[in-house]
């Protein structure tokens, strides 16, 4: 190293201590702030329970209107998809035979009221005879069992006569029910016969309806345990409250009431058959509609919820939450849910009252980091759909 060079070491040797004075100067860099994550605290509430279950509507009675005597018909006096009264005609059959039927039977019950008119007489006459011995015995006796006769003929002439009308009134087919009317199978001129497989038409009640839906009897089993508790809402004749979604998604206006259960399970499915009544006043409910009933299943007292987004899944499938502990410390919670209410989980295990749980600011923290806490604003809850 030549003398030259010594002062440029100098130089630099001092420029490096300048540089370690001053890092040692400089002030320690602060820490980095806590993340900050949404909660909500849970607070017990009383929660309604609702089962949403599909099915179909189904019209309150059905009749199939079938001729039960045989003819041409005449006539339809019915207004195809209108409504009829219990007791009125929809179709005329010729009745020219059965009015000559019957015509024939009151001539018959004439001819055998004058038979035993005279029957009657001879036996009347005969009687004093027969007790002074003007006659015979036996002549009496032959004269009281012709009367006797005669009186069972005019009872068979009578029966004749009601059989004959029933006939002719048969020729008049009326409707069964009072309900609407579906369209005519036939036309006038066709030829019916009596008891045929194929109705004229089909008269339905459709006020109130049935609405029959599917449900698994694991369910079933947990509807009668409420209505023995006491949990599950009814009215005063103890039926089930029950409301109606439409194929459209609205709701029906009406109310219902569960009916019963059917009595046998289906095996391929187990599910068994409910039956709920509606009233149609205004007819907007039709046989065969696909819909969803919300039967009230029960009120859980005292109910926490939590918001679906703040419970995950972990990788056993089990659902946890974040919960922000003592010194606004991250715990991990293994929750137990019931079902979902809404927008929301109802947990009856894993928690409690009071907790806060992590909606907002889940990607940020992990168990055990310190956070800082504010209350989650959460979008608009969405409409307490049926519970699953």
């Amino acid at each position: 190293m030549t003398l030259r060079s010594l002062p440029m070491l100098a130089a630099a040797l001092m420029l490096l201590a300048a540089c370690d004075q001053a890092q040692t100067q400089q002030p320690a860099r602060a820490a980095a702030p806590p993340p900050e994550v949404g909660v909500v605290t849970l607070a017990p509430e009383t929660v309604e329970l609702v089962t949403e279950l599909p099915g179909r509507t189904a019209a309150f009675r059905v009749a199939e209107v079938r001729p039960q005597v045989s003819g041409i018909v005449l006539k339809r006096l019915f207004q195809e998809g209108g409504l009829v009264a219990a007791g009125q005609q929809l179709y005329q059959i010729d009745p020219a035979s059965y009015e000559a039927a019957h015509q024939s039977a009151q001539a018959a019950l004439a001819r055998a009221s004058a038979q035993l008119n005279a029957a009657r007489l001879l036996a009347n006459r005969y009687k004093p005879l027969a007790e002074a011995k003007a006659v015979s015995r036996q002549d009496y006796d032959n004269a009281v069992a012709s009367a006797q006769q005669a009186a069972a003929d005019v009872a068979a002439a009578k029966a004749q006569i009601e059989t004959a009308r029933i006939q002719l009134e048969y020729t008049r087919v009326l409707s069964p029910i009072t309900g609407r009317v579906g369209r005519s199978a036939v036309t006038e001129g066709a030829l019916v016969t009596a008891n045929q497989a194929a109705a004229l038409a089909t008269v339905q009640q459709l006020d109130p309806v049935y609405v029959d839906v599917t449900q698994s009897t694991a369910e079933l089993l947990r509807l009668r345990r409420r209505i023995e508790a006491g949990d599950l809402r009814v009215d005063e004749a103890g039926k089930a409250r029950t409301r109606l979604v439409l194929e459209d998604g609205s709701l029906y206006p009406e109310e219902g009431k569960l009916l019963f259960s059917e009595v046998t399970v289906n095996q391929g499915t187990g599910s068994v058959t409910l039956r709920a009544e509606f009233p149609n006043p205004q007819g907007l409910l039709l046989p065969g509609m696909f819909v969803h009933a919300r039967i009230q299943a029960g009120a859980v007292p005292d109910a926490l919820l939590v918001p679906q987004q703040g419970v995950t899944r972990d990788q056993r499938g089990q659902p946890t939450a974040l919960v922000v502990g003592p010194g606004n410390k991250i715990e991990l919670r293994v929750l137990t849910v019931d079902r979902v209410v809404g927008d929301k989980w109802l947990v009856t295990g894993g928690i409690a009252a009071g907790d806060r749980v992590v909606v907002q600011g889940l990607q940020k923290v992990r168990p055990g980091a310190e956070v800082r806490v504010v209350e989650a604003k959460l979008p608009g809850a969405l409409p307490a759909a049926a519970a699953r």
